[in-house]
């Protein structure tokens, strides 16, 4: 049986944590391992935080958009924003690349999403935002029950 949620916030950076809770919340239905929660979690911030800074660049009008799909022991999650987009996305998804290195920001959000999921896809447009689709398949998970 598949299950899905929908939500959407506005790109302030107290909402990510509201984001990785929502989505782990969500997702604990199908009894994942603490390892691989603590992952999601991971990745939905990541996501969340890039959309915030990168996508809109801290402007509070933006509005992220999260879609979480369970199908049996798989979690989906699409991550979107319709901020600024990503100008060269081979180059943005190298380790230590970052555009705002007066924020101190790592450059690794990408690198981690790519590690901790088992699939990852970024779409990118400039000026019409990005969506970040990202895989995860859950080692002892139970199916969803009606």
């Amino acid at each position: 049986m598949r299950n899905e949620m929908h939500i959407q916030f506005s790109a302030l950076s107290q909402n990510e944590s509201f984001a990785r809770v929502t989505v782990a919340a969500f997702i604990t239905q199908l009894d994942p391992t603490m390892d691989e929660l603590t992952e999601i979690k991971t990745v939905v911030s990541e996501a969340v935080t890039n959309a915030i800074i990168h996508g809109y660049e801290n402007d509070p009008k933006g509005i992220v958009y999260i879609s979480v799909v369970l199908d049996e022991n798989t979690v989906h999650l699409t991550i979107r924003d319709e901020g600024i987009g990503i100008y060269d996305v081979e180059e943005a998804r190298q380790p230590l690349f970052t555009t705002k290195p007066e924020l101190e920001r790592s450059g690794m959000g990408f690198t981690i999403m790519e590690n901790f999921m088992d699939d990852f896809d970024i779409d990118s447009h400039e000026t019409r935002g990005t969506t970040i689709r990202l895989t995860k398949h859950l080692t002892n998970s139970k199916a969803l029950c009606n």
